[in-house]
């Protein structure tokens, strides 16, 4: 696992470093497994503000990616989370190429029970009173993805980090988000589903937010550039 993470690190950082000159090889790019794929995104307000168009557009101008979002703000992976939650946008999705689920910040804000990452899964026989989770909702998503299309691609983009309360950003809190995002990746780990660490990978906190945010929870457009590099890295090398 440790070394899988250090290659992509080296992966980021050699293509994160492309982005700063004038041109990209854009012919490297169109090999990738990725390039010319249409891609369904659900999440919460952090996948669909307009601002968050500035990550999007880097999807489309290097790996030619085509993009329907069915993010609503406010919605989380708890069934109690939203007026829309993320397995209500899954419902209504049909067939893709790639499915992204991008989690929001709004099952901690809102204080929805983290769960167990057998929540919702075989091991307890799909029970449906375990869907108010934010474990039961994000496996009740991958199950509901592989029925609409067993041929589907899943990758998973993390809770981002925020700075309405010290939980947020603080990666040592004991109730702190971090926890929500450790159980998204063990969920990950079970079905074998690449995920992006945003997290731990976004580069963001208090010293820069100020640059990168526009409030508390939601980046800017220079911000979601930024977290727009890191995605195409990750979906480019998957």
């Amino acid at each position: 696992m440790k070394r899988s993470f250090n290659y992509f690190v080296v992966l980021f950082l050699l293509f994160s470093s492309a982005f700063s000159q004038t041109e990209i090889d854009t012919l490297l790019l169109k090999y990738s497994f990725n390039y010319g794929k249409s891609a369904a995104v659900f999440g919460g307000s952090v996948s669909v503000i307009p601002a968050s168009d500035s990550a999007k557009i880097l999807w489309e101008k290097y790996l030619g990616m085509t993009i329907t979002n069915f993010g609503v703000g406010g919605a989380g992976f708890s069934s109690l989370q939203g007026k829309k939650t993320i397995p209500q946008q899954v419902d209504e999705a049909g067939v893709f190429d790639i499915y992204i689920l991008w989690a929001s910040t709004n099952d901690y804000t809102n204080n929805r029970a983290i769960g167990t990452y057998t929540d919702y899964t075989e091991f307890d026989n799909y029970d449906e009173k375990k869907l108010t989770t934010q474990a039961g909702g994000i496996n009740y998503c991958i199950k509901k993805i592989y029925e609409i299309n067993p041929q589907a691609v899943i990758y998973f983009f993390t809770s981002s980090k925020a700075f309405n309360d010290r939980g947020a950003y603080d990666p040592f809190h004991p109730q702190g988000m971090v926890h929500y995002v450790e159980m998204q990746k063990m969920i990950c780990e079970l079905h074998g589903l690449p995920v992006l660490d945003q997290f731990l990978l976004g580069g963001f906190n208090i010293y820069n937010k100020d640059l990168f945010y526009h409030d508390p929870i939601h980046m800017n457009v220079l911000g979601y550039k930024k977290i727009g590099e890191l995605q195409v890295s990750f979906l480019a090398f998957q």
